[in-house]
């Protein structure tokens, strides 16, 4: 044990307890600014974290808001669709309806001109039978002497009535 009489032992003890004396306290300040600096840095995040969360619930709130009204636009442009089809029926089967009115008016104009025609054609038709019947009867009355005294009278009708 002779080590421990020696001074330049106890000097190298003590030069050793002094720097680690001045390690520990700058260390330790060290240790403690860091501790700090991260317990900061955390407590930042932290903090970041909380407004990413405060600011993700107000968008999930907002989409769910914007969700919400998109479903009930698109009920009431299905409830309008609805509506213009019906509306849309009916001007069809009102046009159809008006169109059938249309048509059946024209037959019955057309019906009702083949009626016309149909008489004017029985009417000359029974004009002609008549002038060919009253023809072969004057033909008949024209026959012998009688038909020649009425011919000679008609002539001199026409001669008295030409000068």
């Amino acid at each position: 044990m002779e080590f421990l009489a020696n001074t330049t032992f106890w000097v190298a003890v003590a030069f050793a307890g002094f720097i680690g004396l001045i390690l520990y306290f700058k260390a330790h300040k060290t240790i403690g600014a860091m501790l700090d600096e991260r317990a900061a840095s955390i407590e930042a995040q932290i903090e970041e974290a909380k407004n990413l969360r405060t600011e993700a619930e107000n968008l999930l709130i907002e989409y769910q808001r914007k969700q919400r009204d998109a479903e009930r636009e698109a009920e009431d442009m299905v409830a309008q669709a609805k509506d213009d089809a019906k509306i849309m029926a009916d001007q069809a089967r009102q046009e159809l309806e008006a169109l059938m009115r249309r048509r059946e008016r024209g037959a019955a104009e057309k019906i009702a001109q083949a009626e016309a025609n149909a008489v004017k054609e029985v009417k000359a038709a029974a004009v002609n039978i008549a002038v060919d019947a009253a023809t072969s009867v004057l033909a008949d009355a024209m026959k012998g002497k009688a038909g020649k005294a009425l011919v000679d009278e008609a002539i001199a009708d026409v001669e008295s009535k030409l000068h």
